[in-house]
């Protein structure tokens, strides 16, 4: 399998790769090379690779997609962390990725308050004309 990892300002992996996996939203999954073509969200979490030569490499990953496409594997997201400490990626999968997609889901949170009031103000001044 030919394996790409996309990050938004590059292309952070590209090898051959005799195993892949990955961490979805329903749990852990992983696919070999004659995997069925199918496309998958990722969250926050380790993306694990073994390369044709035996070595596993991991990578630390928000939130994305993957797509493969015959022998083609493709990681897109946001952002990524390459690292041989399995532990050390943990962490900073949990500070960064997970720790920000909370302060998102706060900022998202208080925006749509804010929006909200925005609407009633509208509505009240639309009823007293």
């Amino acid at each position: 399998m030919h394996l790409m990892v996309l990050v938004p300002a590059r292309l952070l992996v590209h090898e051959e790769v005799a195993r892949i996996v990955a961490e979805a939203p329903n749990g852990s999954f992983g696919m070999l090379a004659h995997h069925i073509d199918f496309a998958a969200s990722l969250v926050p979490g380790i993306l694990l690779y073994e390369t044709v030569n035996g070595q596993e490499r991991y990578l630390g990953i928000d939130e994305g997609i993957l797509v493969k496409c015959g022998d083609e594997v493709r990681v897109s997201t946001r952002s990524a962390v390459a690292g041989d400490d399995l532990h050390a990626l943990r962490r900073i999968v949990r500070e960064r990725y997970v720790e920000l997609d909370e302060h998102e889901k706060l900022a998202r949170s208080a925006l749509a308050r804010l929006e909200a009031g925005v609407v009633r103000r509208f509505i009240e001044l639309q009823e007293r004309t």
